[in-house]
């Protein structure tokens, strides 16, 4: 991977919503501060457990975060995609991480310590009011997924693609949404605490009926009607 000027650095970290009113000396400040480091696809960032000694931001590529539960299954908490912050938990408390954090494809992370960071927010309370808020969305989503497991499976897996749709769509050729994403049937699964061999039985079923396309680790939404009517019906039975 080509390394990323400052100044792209610099608009990448901008985009999220933490730093988005900070000046350019701010913005400079809190790259001084940091460090980036670049992973492998599938590589560990970092495994629960782990010090909590830091937050990081996606500059390029994709991060997942999950933990093994008691059956030995991954259950994914969900995915960070350039711009967005991740282990911010463990910035403000500085405890262990709770969950795994894993690159799911090449990626470029930019890690700020917490011994440097807190002097940094103290004089930047306005984005500590913005962490909170970061937090609190991130609970709700993780409440949404608790809800989400008392569905059956396809309205809860046609939820999830919506949600990643909307997150990493992209228009696809001969129309359509392609998810960005390079997920395998396993992760897909773990993002809604289900089976791999659960999700290809239902893949190959709207497949069949033209739903959908798919590809090696890839997912084209054909119909994209059909899989909204299965979320309002996700959001009826809730």
């Amino acid at each position: 991977m080509p390394h990323r000027s400052w100044e792209s650095r610099r608009a990448t970290v901008a985009t999220n919503f933490l730093f988005a009113n900070l000046t350019a000396a701010e913005l400079d400040k809190v790259l001084a501060l940091a460090r980036v480091t670049r992973y492998a696809p599938r590589a560990t960032i970092w495994r629960k457990g782990d010090a909590g000694n830091g937050m990081m931001a996606v500059l390029s590529g994709h991060v997942k975060l999950g933990a093994l539960v008691a059956n030995g299954r991954e259950f994914a908490f969900g995915i960070v995609k350039p711009g967005e912050i991740f282990g911010e938990i463990a910035l403000l408390d500085g405890q262990e991480r709770a969950v795994d954090a894993t690159a799911l494809d090449t990626c470029e992370i930019l890690f700020v310590d917490r011994r440097d960071f807190i002097p940094f927010l103290a004089d930047h309370p306005d984005i500590s009011i913005r962490l909170m808020t970061a937090l609190c969305a991130r609970l709700r989503r993780t409440s949404q997924m608790v809800e989400d497991s008392a569905l059956g499976l396809s309205p809860k897996l046609a939820r999830n693609l919506l949600h990643l749709a909307d997150c990493h769509g992209q228009p696809a050729a001969g129309g359509g949404l392609h998810i960005s994403l390079r997920l395998s049937q396993r992760e897909l699964g773990g993002l809604i605490g289900i089976s791999r061999e659960s999700v290809n039985k239902q893949l190959g079923r709207w497949r069949r009926q033209g739903l959908i396309t798919v590809g090696r680790r890839t997912i084209v939404i054909r119909d994209f009607d059909s899989f909204q009517r299965m979320a309002d019906l996700a959001r009826t039975i809730n």
